[in-house]
């Protein structure tokens, strides 16, 4: 039952994360995107420390999705996918149940490497503007919409162990 579990909440995360990314695109440009960006499905990163290893794999495999199907460059499909597996893992393991640490994490992983290649991408934009860009995008995604979703998860599970899903961390 362990590995089935696994298997649903990697697939569930993948999908969700994949889907917001592609509907946001779809529906507002190239948002979630490019130099200014707020990628709102970035909202998910935190939620591996409820949901462990299996949400953050999930959150990669679907950043692979949406990365490719918008497809920036290789190089975008490939390091913003492990800047999201880093940000889930870093929830997952080192929040220690801390809603601020869990949102925080993703922050930091995903502004210092998407932040690190997207002026390789975009000719012309300076270091500390990609830097400064993807880290208001992440606070928006992770701090605004990721803490409340957070605690509305934390109090779905209320009544369970104080990581219902810890086993599956390990």
């Amino acid at each position: 039952m362990k590995k089935s579990l696994s298997i649903s909440i990697t697939s569930f995360f993948a999908a969700l994360y994949a889907a917001v990314t592609i509907v946001e695109t779809a529906l507002g440009g190239p948002l979630s995107y490019g130099i200014i960006q707020v990628r709102v499905s970035d909202a998910l990163l935190p939620l591996p420390m409820i949901f462990g290893l299996p949400a953050a794999f999930g959150l990669f495999l679907g950043c692979i999705v949406a990365n490719a199907y918008y497809m920036l460059n290789p190089l975008d499909v490939l390091f913003g996918s492990l800047a999201n597996l880093v940000a889930g893992v870093l929830s997952a393991k080192l929040s220690n149940n801390n809603v601020l640490l869990a949102a925080t994490y993703p922050v930091v992983a995903v502004t210092l490497i998407v932040g690190s290649y997207l002026p390789l991408l975009i000719p012309g934009v300076p270091l500390w503007f990609a830097y400064a860009s993807v880290g208001t995008g992440e606070v928006i995604a992770c701090f605004i919409i990721g803490i409340p979703l957070l605690k509305a998860a934390q109090k779905a599970f209320k009544g369970l162990p104080n990581k219902p899903f810890k086993w599956l961390s390990s």
